[in-house]
């Protein structure tokens, strides 16, 4: 059983693991990069057969972005090959991201993934995002019978990345491109010389500008 509860700013716990792609050091690995962890309850479930197969699918956006992805379950590495055969007939593409093992459910217990209500020995579907500081951004947890949304995930990302860099946060349905709110720290006599596109002055507390990098 594990009673780890990671919260946003934490660092992302790091270790070492065999892949699909061969041993690994978390830290290392992530370099510079952007992370996406996402864990799986065991190879062959039907519903992490489609995630995988999307997340293949969205390989060249998690690159444009500096994102790296990598998955986990609680299964050895020669499942996790006999799976990706499966992914690739069944989904129409290649998996060429690597699938953590972890049978000792080291990692698992690691990052809090064993929940008992849910399963004793399976980990929940949960997905991390890590940034270039090793600090963790976001983490969502879904149940069994509902898929993730990966291009949401890629959404989420925008915003996190956008930021990181600029004193803006992004409004609801908030899509790359579209205006952003400028956050409250920010004076309005600052505005001017951060964001010269101009701001959009609704509230006092609420004031909008376009995207600053597009």
């Amino acid at each position: 059983m594990s009673n780890v509860v990671l919260r946003l700013g934490d660092e992302a716990p790091n270790f070492t693991a065999e892949t699909t792609f061969g041993p690994i050091e978390f830290h290392q690995w992530l370099g510079n990069s952007w992370g996406v962890l996402f864990s799986h309850p065991a190879d062959y479930t039907p519903v992490c057969t489609t995630e995988l197969g999307a997340v293949a699918r969205y390989k060249h956006e998690f690159e444009r972005r500096n994102v790296k992805v990598i998955a986990l379950s609680v299964d050895p590495l020669d499942k996790h090959f006999s799976w990706i055969n499966d992914i690739n007939e069944t989904q129409n593409t290649t998996v060429d991201f690597p699938l953590i093992a972890d049978p000792e459910r080291k990692i698992a217990l690691l990052y809090g993934l064993i929940h008992p209500n849910a399963s004793e020995n399976a980990t929940v579907r949960s997905v991390f995002v890590i940034g270039p500081d090793k600090k963790i951004k976001l983490t969502i947890n879904y149940p069994a019978s509902t898929g993730r949304n990966f291009a949401e995930l890629l959404r989420v990302i925008d915003s996190l990345q956008l930021t990181a860099n600029f004193g803006v946060a992004t409004p609801v349905d908030w899509k790359y491109g579209e205006d952003v709110v400028i956050v409250p720290a920010i004076k309005d006599e600052e505005i001017p010389a951060r964001f010269p596109k101009g701001a959009t002055f609704i509230k006092p507390y609420l004031r909008i500008t376009p995207q600053p990098n597009v």
